[in-house]
């Protein structure tokens, strides 16, 4: 035996092997991550698999029976034992061996550390659920649709495991002529859920599909007949099915749908669809729908903290007295939370009353933590916290937290939106520019994101291109924006009109707005005075004052410290504030 195996060593056999082996391997590995990203078909991959394995024995052979020689190649038993060179073909052989090692493991560290990185490289399985089709006769059934799509996504997000890009960046998607592997490109997933609704009456008829993009099939797909009375269990069906299929090991309990009357159901799901149009006759429709929903189920918790949506939407646009509107808000979030105190957008809405109304930052900062407790992954959930660090005045948790969902809702103009603002109040006017126009790319006269845009301009010292970026603004954000341009150029006979008219159209509404502009013109008195007509209003933009670079020159004015003690925001008040935000691992 001792002899067969230093003959295998002489003829090179073992080290034939050994080389085989790492350059098969290579190429297996090399193949499996490019065959992907070249289209090519599912069987290549399988196929060089079985060529490597095949060709193994084959090298092995051919290294026993034949010899390289200076001549070329010879059996082994035709060259003479003075005349072997195999030592020196071993030699060759080493130095072979020990460069595709090295090709190795640089792949490995470039495959793991420099290779672009995908929701996948945390370990955890990604999502988009597609808006499903509404194929119903009727188009009013749209809401329908929709909201069955949203209520799955809203349940799979519930699961730790599982990575689920946003409502926002999916539904960007609705209505557009694109493939799947286009789109899950764009939202960086592995898997897309995709279907269609039908609705008759009572009846339904929902089609699911779970697509793998690697490969562009279909994973799992079923077609439910069902009654709006079983809807809720189809959708925990359906997310049941989703994790199955995906191979998902559940560290708890598998979420559910909150089970309610199917008819408030559906109204509350058409009230959601509504509200998104973001105008007032939609916010009044909304709470009107809302409200039908808890007269047939006054327990349903989902409905109540719609309403409180709705109520702190009225209040923001000065379509509610604000304090009529927080008021209303804040009992329906109460109410919501009440009945189901896990429900974590209602905590979300309650935390912002008590920042934006409140102002009690550490009220805020424990509604926020435990709104992120109960959904961890909730991306509005982190954007808001991101918020808060913000007026915290920790910018640089604040950016990473807007960076980190912004990432995973990719193509949602808000997060790109958010991300611009914290940029401008870190003093990174060149990344506030670039969200702010990634922001218009997305969503074309998205409300004030010209205005900020001219913002971040005049910071830079370009006032003519600061007003006409405010110019270019198309909401009543261009009358804050015109005085301090105007301003920025030298034209004060300009700048006194524009914020002559934003005074009398805005006084009631925006004292805290017409605080920063005068702040911005350098007029200090009057700045303070409608600092103090800001809190007496319970202005919510008095929350952001800490970080609001607008008011740089009152910062060497001793009324400055004075006055953010006296609302709880001095550098030394924010500084004691807890506030912890642990991100999904």
């Amino acid at each position: 035996m001792g002899d067969f195996y230093s003959e295998l060593k002489r003829r090179n056999v073992v080290r034939v092997g050994i080389a085989y082996a790492v350059a098969g391997g290579l190429i297996i590995e090399v193949m499996d991550t490019v065959a992907p990203r070249l289209g090519l078909p599912d069987w290549v991959p399988t196929f060089v698999i079985i060529a490597v394995l095949i060709g193994l024995p084959i090298a092995l052979f051919f290294s026993w029976s034949y010899e390289l020689t200076p001549q070329g190649l010879k059996k082994t038993h035709e060259v003479d034992a003075d005349a072997s060179i195999t030592h020196s073909t071993g030699r060759r052989l080493d130095f072979a061996i020990i460069g595709m090692l090295v090709l190795a493991l640089g792949y490995f560290v470039w495959d793991k550390f420099g290779a672009e990185p995908t929701l996948e490289s945390d370990g955890l399985q990604s999502i988009a659920v597609l808006p499903f089709v509404n194929m119903s006769n009727d188009p009013e059934q749209e809401f329908f649709s929709d909201g069955i799509s949203e209520e799955l996504l809203n349940l799979l997000a519930k699961i730790p495991e599982l990575r689920v890009i946003s409502r926002t960046s999916a539904f960007s998607f609705k209505g557009k002529n694109m493939d799947i592997p286009a789109i899950a490109e764009q939202l960086n997933v592995a898997h897309v859920l995709e279907g269609s609704v039908r609705r008759s009456g009572n009846q339904v008829r929902i089609t699911a599909q779970l697509i793998d993009v690697k490969t562009d099939s279909h994973l799992w797909s079923e077609t439910y007949e069902r009654t709006l009375d079983d809807i809720f269990a189809t959708q925990d069906e359906i997310a049941a099915r989703v994790v199955k299929q995906l191979k998902i090991t559940l560290l708890g309990e598998a979420p559910t749908v909150q089970a309610t009357d199917p008819e408030a159901y559906a109204l509350v799901l058409q009230a959601r669809y509504v509200e998104r149009q973001n105008t007032p006759a939609a916010y009044e429709k909304s709470i009107a729908l809302l409200e039908q929903a808890l007269a047939i189920d006054p327990d349903y918790a989902a409905a109540w903290a719609g309403l409180a949506l709705g109520y702190t939407s009225q209040a923001g646009q000065g379509l509610r007295p604000i304090d009529e509107g927080y008021r209303l808000a804040r009992e329906a979030a109460s109410h919501a939370l009440a009945l189901d105190p896990a429900h974590g957008p209602a905590y979300l809405t309650l935390a912002r009353i008590v920042m934006f109304y409140d102002r009690d930052l550490v009220a805020a900062a424990r509604l926020y933590e435990q709104a992120l407790a109960v959904e961890p992954a909730n991306i509005g959930s982190i954007s808001s916290a991101a918020r808060m660090l913000a007026n915290l005045g920790r910018m640089d948790q604040a950016i990473a937290l807007a960076e980190y969902a912004a990432a995973r809702d990719p193509v949602n103009p808000v997060g790109n939106f958010n991300r611009g603002l914290l940029y401008l109040r870190a003093g990174r006017l060149d990344e506030a520019i670039a969200a702010f126009r990634s922001t218009l790319t997305l969503s074309p006269g998205f409300i004030s994101a010209q205005y900020f845009i001219g913002r971040v301009l005049m910071q830079k010292g370009e006032p003519q291109a600061a007003l006409e970026a405010m110019q270019r603004e198309d909401s009543h954000w261009r009358m804050y924006g015109l005085p301090m341009a105007y301003r920025a150029l030298g034209r004060a006979d300009a700048s006194d009109a524009a914020l002559a008219e934003v005074i009398e159209q805005h006084a009631q509404h925006a004292a805290y707005n017409i605080a920063y502009i005068l702040a911005y013109r350098g007029e200090a008195d009057r700045a303070f005075a409608w600092l103090n007509k800001a809190v007496a209003s319970n202005d919510p933009g008095l929350a952001e004052i800490a970080t609001e670079p607008l008011f740089a020159n009152l910062h060497d004015d001793p009324r400055w410290l004075l006055f953010l003690d006296s609302i709880g925001k001095s550098r030394e008040q924010l500084a004691t504030i807890e506030f912890k935000v642990t991100l999904p691992e």
